[in-house]
């Protein structure tokens, strides 16, 4: 069996700029794409926290220690400057993949700097009925 699961997340990334006119994707200061492990041109999921929108674009690399993540083309109309976004990205992993499975999470602050990034804990499944 293969199951789809979170490979990787910016947790509460503020978005800088908005671009309407751009030919689209979402570009992201290049320091968190590396600690997050997402590569240019990657298909990334949005959940926007503040108007609920949610939306699938790909992500293009931004300059480093910029604190930019830039939502553009049509996705712009979903996020404006100041929204608070959480960045995905999935991946499918065998049974036997996920024995050693742990996504990677990055937090930021108010600048979009790193200011916490870790493995998650994985969660231990009772195999026993309750």
């Amino acid at each position: 069996m293969q199951r789809t699961m979170l490979k990787s997340k910016l947790h509460r990334v503020r978005v800088t700029h908005s671009e309407l006119d751009y030919e689209g994707s979402c570009a992201i200061d290049e320091a968190l794409l590396d600690a997050a492990d997402i590569r240019e041109y990657q298909q990334i999921d949005i959940y926007n926290v503040n108007n609920g929108e949610r939306f699938t674009t790909y992500a293009i690399r931004a300059e480093r220690n910029s604190g930019v993540i830039s939502v553009n083309g049509a996705a712009a109309r979903k996020a404006s400057p100041g929204d608070l976004l959480i960045i995905a990205t999935y991946a499918t992993y065998s049974e036997v993949e996920l024995e050693k499975f742990k996504p990677q999470l990055v937090y930021v602050d108010a600048q979009n700097r790193i200011k916490d990034q870790r493995q998650a804990i994985p969660v231990q499944v009772s195999s026993q009925a309750a």
